[in-house]
C-alpha cells in the first residue's frame, strides 16, 4: 500500500483535498481504537492526581497516577519482571500476568506497566492483539530526567525525532557525500515500529506498529517541519499490521493519482550516485550497507570482482570506483538488473568494465566453476533466508550450501565478503560456524578479516539484541 504525502509547508494545504481525506478514511475505517480525544492525555493524567511541575518527579506521577481508575495497568509476571526493567521495550504476552483496568484498555490506549506487585516502572502502548502486548515508551529513569513527555505521545514523537535527528548530524549525515541514510530505526531510536528512510530530498516511512498507524498525522507533522522534504511516502506493512489488529484495506483500493508523484529519485552514497524509488523494494535503498560497501572499495584495485544479488549495483559500483579490474554482477530480478546498468551509466561507468547478468546465483555459480571461471573478490548478499527461528534449521542449511558454491568461484587467496540479512540467523550467532561448514564442503580453509553489521545509523537498543539483523564477514579464502 502506497502513497505519497506532501508536506503541509511545501503546499499550503494537505495534497489533493478530497482525495486525500478519502485516503485516510480507507485507511481508518472501522479501526478499533478509540477516537485520540477519549484517551487519557498526559496533561489530564497529571491534573486529575494533583500533580504541579513542582512534584512532577517519575516515582510522584507513576504512584499518583497508578491509583487513578481511568488508567490501566498491565501487571507483568514476578518472574518476568527483570528484563524489562532492564529496558527491552516488548512485552510480549506471555510475560503479562493480568490487565486492571474498567473499561478494559483499547488497541492503542497508553498504559502503566507494573511488576507483580502492581508497582508501575513505565508506561507504554497497549494491544491486545499483537504478540507485543505493550510496546514501552518510557522508563522510570527517563520520567525521571524529564516528566514533560509523560503518557503524552505526541510531545514523545516530536521529542524522538528531533533526537534521532540530532544523532544523525553527529555522524555527519546527511552531507556532501551522502544524501541517503536512516533516520529513525524503530526500537534503536525509541520508537518501535517506525522506520524512516531519508533519500535525498525525499522521506520514506515504513509503518509495522498499530500505534505509528494511530499517530501518523502527528508524525507526517513533526517530519515535515523538522526535515522540510519534498514529499513523504508512507508504506504501512500490511500482513504485520493484521497481526497487530489492523484490518487495512486492500492496496488496491488505495491508488490515489496525484500529480507529480515520486517514482524515482536521485540520491548519493560515497559520491556514488544512484536512482531509487521510493515504491521499490522495503524503503526504497538498502544504507545499511553502505559502509561495508565503502570498505570493499579499498580492497578491488586491479582486482576481479563479482558481485551475486547484486540488486542496484552498490557494491559492483563501489568496486568499479575502488579500481577493478572488471566486475560482474549478477541478479535473478530483471529490474534490478536494469538499475544496476543505469547506475552505472549515472556515474559514467564505461560498460566494458561493468557487465550485469539477469540470472539464478547458484545457476550462474555452477556455470561458472564448471567452465573453470574464478574471481579475486567475491560478495554474496543474499535476500532474507530466515524470516523467523522456525525455519532457522533450513535456512542454515541454505547458507552453507550456497557459501559453499561461492567459495569454489573464488582464486587461490581471494576474498569473500558474505552476508545475512537475517535477524534469526544474526542473533543466533551460528554464522560464522555455518561458514565454517561451507568451507570443509568446499575443501577451502577461510582467515577471517572483519565481522561487521550495518552502518551506524541503523541505530540498536543493546536491552532488545532482538533488533539485531545484519551480518557482513570478510574472509581470505585460501
Amino acid at each position: 500500500m502506497l502513497r505519497t504525502f506532501r508536506p503541509a509547508h511545501r503546499l499550503g494545504k494537505y495534497p489533493s483535498g478530497l482525495q486525500e481525506q478519502a485516503w485516510r478514511n480507507a485507511c481508518f475505517r472501522k479501526q478499533p481504537w478509540r477516537n485520540p480525544g477519549q484517551i487519557l492525555p498526559a496533561p489530564f493524567a497529571l491534573t486529575v492526581c494533583g500533580l504541579s511541575s513542582s512534584n512532577r518527579s517519575s516515582s510522584s506521577i507513576l504512584d499518583k497516577v497508578a491509583r487513578n481508575p481511568e488508567v490501566a495497568k498491565v501487571v507483568l509476571k514476578k518472574g518476568k519482571v527483570q528484563l524489562f526493567k532492564n529496558g527491552s521495550p516488548m512485552v510480549y504476552s506471555g510475560a503479562v500476568d493480568s490487565v486492571v483496568g474498567r473499561p478494559p484498555p483499547a488497541l492503542g490506549d497508553m498504559v502503566l506497566v507494573t511488576d507483580g506487585n502492581k508497582e508501575p516502572f513505565a508506561w507504554g502502548i497497549f494491544n491486545s492483539q499483537s504478540m507485543f502486548r505493550v510496546r514501552i515508551m518510557q522508563m522510570e529513569e527517563e520520567i525521571l530526567k524529564d516528566t514533560s513527555c509523560f503518557m503524552d505521545m505526541e510531545r514523545l514523537i516530536q521529542t524522538r525525532i528531533s533526537a534521532s535527528i540530532e544523532l544523525r548530524k553527529m555522524l555527519g549525515l546527511p552531507g556532501t557525500e551522502t544524501n541517503v541514510y536512516r533516520l529513525i530505526n524503530s526500537e534503536g531510536d525509541g520508537l518501535s515500529g517506525l522506520i524512516t528512510d531519508v533519500l535525498g530530498e525525499h522521506l520514506v516511512v515504513a509503518s509495522s506498529a498499530a500505534w505509528v498507524e494511530r499517530y501518523r498525522k502527528t508524525i507526517e507533522e513533526v517530519l515535515s517541519r523538522e526535515i522540510s522534504p519534498k514529499s513523504i511516502t508512507w508504506r504501512p506493512s500490511i500482513e504485520i499490521l493484521k497481526e497487530e489488529g489492523l484490518n487495512l484495506p486492500d492496496p488496491a483500493e488505495l491508488l490515489i493519482d496525484l500529480q507529480d508523484e515520486i517514482d524515482e529519485v536521485e540520491v548519493v552514497e560515497n559520491c556514488i550516485r544512484y536512482r531509487a524509488s521510493p515504491t521499490g523494494q522495503k524503503t526504497g535503498f538498502y544504507a545499511d550497507q553502505r559502509d561495508n560497501r565503502h570498505f570493499l572499495r579499498s580492497l578491488c584495485k586491479g582486482k576481479t570482482v563479482l558481485d551475486l544479488c547484486c540488486y542496484s549495483g552498490g557494491f559492483a559500483l563501489n568496486a568499479i570506483v575502488g579500481g577493478a579490474s572488471h566486475v560482474t554482477g549478477v541478479d535473478s530480478s530483471g529490474p534490478a538488473i536494469e538499475l544496476a546498468k543505469a547506475n552505472a551509466a549515472l556515474n559514467g561507468i564505461e560498460e566494458g568494465r561493468c557487465t550485469f547478468i539477469r540470472q539464478d546465483i547458484k545457476h550462474f555459480l555452477s556455470l561458472s566453476v564448471a567452465e573453470g571461471r574464478s574471481w579475486d573478490i567475491v560478495i554474496l548478499d543474499p535476500p532474507k533466508l530466515a524470516p523467523n527461528r522456525k525455519v532457522l534449521p533450513r535456512a542454515m542449511v541454505q547458507y552453507r550450501r550456497l557459501n559453499a558454491l561461492t567459495m569454489r568461484a573464488i582464486n587461490p587467496n581471494g576474498l569473500l565478503m558474505t552476508c545475512s540479512c537475517s535477524g534469526a540467523m544474526t542473533q543466533s550467532g551460528q554464522f560464522l560456524s555455518v561458514l565454517q561448514e561451507a568451507s570443509k564442503q568446499a575443501g577451502r580453509k577461510l582467515t577471517q578479516l572483519r565481522y561487521a553489521g550495518p552502518s551506524p545509523d541503523h541505530t540498536l537498543d543493546v536491552s532488545y539484541p532482538e533488533g539485531a539483523y545484519l551480518t557482513n564477514v570478510l574472509l581470505k579464502v585460501h
